[in-house]
């Protein structure tokens, strides 16, 4: 399968949204199911794209101009608005999301390499972090292929109400 990735366009805006939330509901990473106020987050790519840049996996000539939508992910350079954990001349990686039926297929280490790439291109970008959930074992595979490292000092609780959410940080010197 030929991978492209590139910026998400107004009309992937809603399936990728899609994408985002069922992938998110799939795994069971929001602990309020469909009542969860973060699924209106993950659904709104719009919003996204006014703040970082939104990166989208496609299926080369899948039956669109453009081809089948697979996946994507938030890259927010440094200093952007939408960075939860990033520090100063580091970039971030948000919201990566991959369609069931595309797992295993290279899809979301493609996208993640291209966060690497832009994050390289950045001027006085020097590092790259993001936030995982424990059980995100894939996804923490792909990570560590890509040379991130964890770095437990910078876990963190988006929750501070609710006990059980610990987010792990995963860093990469650029």
């Amino acid at each position: 399968m030929d991978i492209v990735i590139g910026r998400a366009e107004p009309g992937e805006y809603a399936a990728l949204g899609e994408i985002t939330a069922q992938a998110y509901l799939g795994d069971g990473l929001l602990d309020f199911g469909e009542s969860e106020e973060y699924l209106g987050e993950l659904r709104n790519v719009a919003k996204r794209a006014t703040a970082a840049e939104v990166l989208v996996a496609v299926e080369a000539g899948a039956g669109s101009p453009r081809g089948r939508l697979l996946g994507g992910v938030t890259f927010v350079p440094s200093g952007g608005p939408m960075a939860e954990i990033a520090r100063e001349g580091e970039a971030e990686i948000r919201m990566l999301a991959v369609a069931k039926e595309a797992r295993g297929r290279g899809v979301g280490a493609s996208l993640v390499r291209a966060c690497v790439d832009r994050a390289r291109a950045t001027d006085g970008c020097a590092g790259l972090v993001l936030s995982t959930q424990r059980t995100m074992h894939s996804a923490h595979r792909i990570y560590e292929r890509l040379g991130f490292s964890r770095d437990p000092a910078r876990d963190w609780n988006p929750v501070p109400d609710l006990d059980d959410i610990m987010l792990l940080t995963y860093t990469l010197t650029l």
